[in-house]
Parts: structure tokens; sequence; C-alpha cells
């Protein structure tokens, strides 16, 4: 079992993953009433608990008076993703060294906006999708297909010989990412803040691509640099469509 906190997160997995809640813990001396009623029809049960019976289940302050057991995350098999048709093809994500909870939350909220993509991450040296991630991406996992595999590069060799083409962001010596032309369907691989992608994993990139920052020497978060170069992607698939 896990625990969401959180009206967003908690009101999104009702709108889409009903089935995967358990219970719900509504604080009934605060206007959440609201989220009993989105449960109509669902068979969920809800139970209102006064401020000192809330505050002892809640492990932390930032409830927002509300919070649900769901299942455990399900990810996503790879060789399914791989096979879907051409025109429901995602762009995939795949994660190097990111093992901030709070970086991979944020990037599947990124995700879950823009649309179309899907997160492929590694079970080692990579944060897992955690309670800490749900929280940070409010709703978003509902949204996007995680793949976790036990290698990042069998993974994206597997998804070469069925046509994806696999971009690197590097901090310098890639592609110019503002003149620089994708080919789809594509695997961007993100790296950390601090680390960069893995050596083993440069090897296997078809091309590398940098994002220009003319300004001060500083380097941009993980999950604000995925933001833009993710952004980049979306408007060209569009404007190849």
């Amino acid at each position: 079992m896990m625990r969401l906190y959180g009206k967003n997160q908690i009101i999104e997995r009702i709108k889409i993953h009903p089935q995967s809640i358990k219970k719900i813990y509504l604080n009934k001396n605060h206007s959440v009433e609201f989220i009993s009623k989105l449960t109509e029809n669902k068979k969920i049960p809800c139970i209102f608990l006064d401020n000192k019976e809330f505050s002892g289940l809640a492990l932390h302050d930032h409830t927002q008076d509300v919070m649900a057991d769901v299942d455990e995350f399900l990810y996503t098999d790879f060789d399914y993703l791989l096979s879907l048709p051409e025109e429901r093809k995602y762009t995939l994500v795949a994660l190097s060294n990111i093992t901030d909870p709070q970086n991979m939350g944020s990037i599947l909220r990124t995700l879950a906006c823009f649309g179309g993509f899907a997160l492929l991450i590694p079970r080692h040296r990579t944060a897992s999708v955690n309670e800490t991630v749900l929280k940070v991406a409010c709703g978003g996992e509902n949204y996007v297909p995680v793949v976790q595999v036990t290698n990042l590069i069998p993974a994206l060799e597997k998804a070469k010989k069925l046509d994806y083409w696999i971009a690197g962001t590097v901090v310098e010596g890639g592609r110019d990412l503002t003149k620089f032309k994708f080919t789809f369907p594509l695997c961007i691989v993100i790296g950390s803040e601090d680390k960069g992608i893995r050596k083993g994993l440069l090897a296997h990139l078809d091309f590398k691509v940098t994002l220009p920052m003319p300004g001060a020497s500083l380097s941009l978060n993980t999950a604000v640099a995925c933001a833009i170069f993710c952004y980049e992607t979306l408007r060209q698939k569009r404007v190849t469509s």
C-alpha cells in the first residue's frame, strides 16, 4: 500500500484510477466534503475524522486535510510500450543518475502536462516511484506510463532496433537545441545536474544536444532542463505531424 496526500493528487486518482484507491480519509473540520461526492458510484470508502484522529494517521503536516490509501504503483511493461502503433507511440524520457524523488516528481508532472511522453528509469542509481514522487507529481503519474528496467543500455538498444533515435542532453559539446531538428520516434536521455549521464550510456547515444545559455555560468535544475528539452521536442513533433 501507498499513501497519497493532497487534494489535486487524490482528485486526479479518483478521475483516472479509482479502482486503485482503497480508502480516503477526510478531516471533517475542514471543507473537503466535495471529495467524498466525487467518489459516488465508485465504491470508495470515505472516512471522516476529527483533527486529532486525522493528525494521528498523517505522517506529515502537508496533507490539505485529505489522504488516501492506494495500491502500490504499477510500472508499465516496456515491450508493450514499444509495440504500440506509430500513431500512438510515446516520446520516451530516460533518466540517468536522477536520485532525487523531488526531481522525478516534477518531471512526471511536466510530462503529464505536455502529453505524449513516457518515462523510462533504471532499477538502480535512480529514484523509484515512491510517495514523495507521487506527492510532487500532483497526479501526473495517472497520465504518464512509467517503465522500470534493470539496465538502461539494453533498453535503449531494444528501442533502437524499433527505429527510435536516442538523444542525450549534455551541458556543453552537443548540438544546439535551438537549431537541431529531432527525428521521431525519439528517446531523450536526461542526466543529473551534478553527474550528468552515466559514461556507459554515452556510447549508445545517436546524438547529443545542448541548451545554449549565454547568461551566468550556472546549471539548471534537472527538472527544469527536462521541461525545456521536452517542450522543444513536443513543438517539433507537432510541426512535423
